[in-house]
């Protein structure tokens, strides 16, 4: 069986690492080529994260650096979920910095993506600045993307704002030009990821299983996406998830808009699950997870790992 070819575009970030295991592991799955977003820390700090996670594995997929801040806005940053550095909880080595792309992420996926003989899956799972530039500098891409399955919204409430998800609130104006460019879209959103959880005896079998487990473990103890009590949400493995099990979801397709203007709202992702907008679907929406379906696939995913 045929890998599917994808790109992940990314703000590594502590569920980051865990999405990213999962992809780099998966037999299912070829990464192209990753790609670095500013978001929940600084683009310099996620594209060293990024790399030491490549030295650790051993992996060597081109890296390539992307925008610096919001199309418009002003950057902020998670460091208080994620500690820092973004990845705190773990002494990594000095990462090899000789997969690292001199071009800016927005070429590197251009020239990934046209040279490809295979239609590319790309998977955002930070905010969406480097997917809008692509789609509204370079728009003859788009017939050669099988589909955007992005960890981003939410179908209800927020953690950036009342209705807004992190990496929507953080470049709204991005998210709009994505979600209006006519490419295929999934969106996985926040609210899924809440009841995607990791408790403690979950991530003991994860450090018991292997180096990545241990890695992955020691992060967790730093990681403020929720706690190992009540249950640390794996948000962006919800879009690797989507990509690879993609039963354990119910979905609705459906119309989605990004308030970009409200005083309040901006960020907040409109799931427009009655028809009021009066508009055509342009996402599939996930609305719910089996929750042990997805705990016990994530522990066999993470099995995979080095």
């Amino acid at each position: 069986m045929s890998k599917k070819p994808i790109i992940i575009d990314t703000d590594p970030g502590i569920d980051d690492a865990v999405a990213i295991a999962i992809a780099l592991f998966s037999e299912e799955l070829d990464v192209k080529l990753l790609t670095t977003v500013s978001g929940n820390v600084s683009l310099d700090k996620v594209t060293n994260n990024l790399l030491k996670l490549l030295t650790f594995w051993n992996k060597r997929v081109p890296v390539a650096k992307g925008a610096k801040k919001p199309l418009l806005r002003q950057n902020e940053d998670a460091s208080g979920v994620h500690g820092e550095s973004g990845m705190d909880g773990y002494d990594f080595e000095a990462p090899d910095t000789s997969v690292l792309l001199e071009e800016h992420a927005v070429e590197a996926m251009r020239r990934t993506i046209l040279a490809s003989s295979e239609k590319i899956t790309l998977v955002p799972i930070g905010p969406l600045t480097n997917i809008a530039l692509l789609l509204s500098t370079y728009p003859e891409v788009k017939p050669h993307i099988e589909e955007i399955v992005l960890m981003g919204g939410s179908s209800i409430r927020g953690n950036y704002g009342v209705y807004s998800e992190f990496n929507i609130g953080f470049d709204p104006e991005a998210a709009k030009i994505v979600f209006e460019s006519g490419v295929k879209i999934v969106m996985v959103g926040l609210d899924v990821g809440w009841k995607a959880l990791v408790f403690h005896e979950d991530s003991l079998k994860i450090k018991a299983q292997n180096k990545t487990g241990e890695m992955i473990y020691a992060l967790f103890q730093k990681y403020r996406g929720g706690s190992l009590k009540t249950g640390l949400k794996m948000y962006d493995a919800c879009a690797m998830a989507y990509l690879l099990k993609k039963e354990m979801y119910e979905t609705a397709y459906t119309h989605v808009s990004i308030e970009t203007q409200g005083e309040y709202t901006a960020g907040a992702t409109l799931v427009d699950l009655k028809g009021y907008l009066k508009k055509e679907p342009n996402a599939t929406v996930c609305l719910d997870i089996n929750a042990s379906m997805f705990s016990e696939w994530l522990l066999n995913a993470l099995s995979k790992c080095n």
